[in-house]
């Protein structure tokens, strides 16, 4: 799928912050779904199935809370620049959609991608980028922050693809979590730390839901869903809906009123198919990128990683 679709990073991992830019083929059909209390996004509305526009010109991850949502604004004028974007009597308007996660509470508490960044993540942008961890929005992603930051573990970008019958989906997932992160047999992989170095839900799963620790009511989760079935904006919005069972499976707890997790279903329609079908790959695909985005991140800023247990 990375044949179709190109990916781009700037990454800070001195204050700990980046962007991700994606640009999918021309001809697609894009939807997202939101879920959780929290999210902060930019032209979220634009993809519900109810709005006329089904294809975006770019896709933008980003740090930096809301700050850094004026990245898509930097890649729309870049875009614009190219004649890029929804063509009007006046002149092309790009479809920039953006989604942040909060990393501020990680590196510079005071940083998020600039524009310029965000102009050198679009420049960047390469087909076959498998570029995973401590990379673009997911630099400074951390998980298992109930307990607070001192006990919390390394997250990042993950990639991962599931095909069947010639259907392809691949997702790329920005693992930011309140919460831990289980593994395929449903072990803690990478969550919040007990003071012996254990993790501290390992025997009791419902002490993750208690009151998390103050400073802490900011995470989120992004995953995108890139496939090459053909899709209506309808069916791409149901297979966003499906998508976010990978993010439950995984993460525990996840939707809480201290994320924003948003799934993001982009399609290079080529292939028809059968859409429980397709929805199964892409929960798989989003499962396996999440434990892939723990396995490759990096300690960083004090913050120790998978690798390092």
């Amino acid at each position: 799928m990375l044949t179709r679709f190109k990916i781009g990073h700037y990454s800070d991992p001195q204050k700990a912050t980046g962007c991700t830019v994606i640009i999918p083929p021309g001809n697609n059909v894009t939807s997202a779904v939101a879920r959780g209390a929290s999210p902060g996004s930019r032209e979220y509305a634009l993809l519900s199935p109810k709005r006329k526009i089904s294809r975006i010109d770019a896709l933008v991850l980003t740090g930096g809370s809301a700050f850094g949502l004026n990245c898509a604004h930097a890649v729309m004028e870049a875009l614009a620049e190219k004649g890029s974007g929804y063509q009007t009597n006046f002149g092309p308007v790009p479809i920039v959609p953006a989604a942040v996660i909060f990393d501020k509470n990680l590196g510079d508490s005071t940083a998020y991608p600039n524009a310029k960044q965000a102009r050198q993540a679009l420049a960047e942008a390469a087909f076959n980028n498998f570029t995973m961890g401590n990379v673009g929005a997911g630099s400074g992603a951390t998980v298992g922050k109930w307990r607070g930051m001192e006990f919390a573990l390394k997250g990042g970008i993950g990639l991962a693809e599931q095909s069947s019958s010639g259907v392809k989906a691949l997702a790329l997932t920005v693992v930011n979590a309140v919460g831990d992160v289980l593994d395929r047999d449903g072990a803690i992989l990478a969550g919040a730390l007990a003071e012996d170095g254990t993790f501290a839900a390992e025997n009791n799963p419902f002490v993750r839901w208690e009151q998390p620790k103050v400073g802490l009511a900011e995470n989120t989760v992004l995953t995108v869903v890139m496939t090459n079935a053909i899709l209506s904006k309808q069916q791409a919005h149901f297979i966003a809906e499906r998508a976010h069972h990978g993010i439950a499976r995984r993460i525990e707890p996840s939707h809480t009123s201290y994320d924003g997790d948003i799934s993001f279903v982009i399609s290079s329609p080529e292939v028809e198919t059968d859409l429980d079908l397709l929805a199964a790959l892409a929960v798989s695909a989003v499962e396996a990128s999440i434990i892939n985005g723990i396995k490759k991140a990096e300690a960083l800023c004090g913050v120790r990683a998978w690798k390092d247990l």
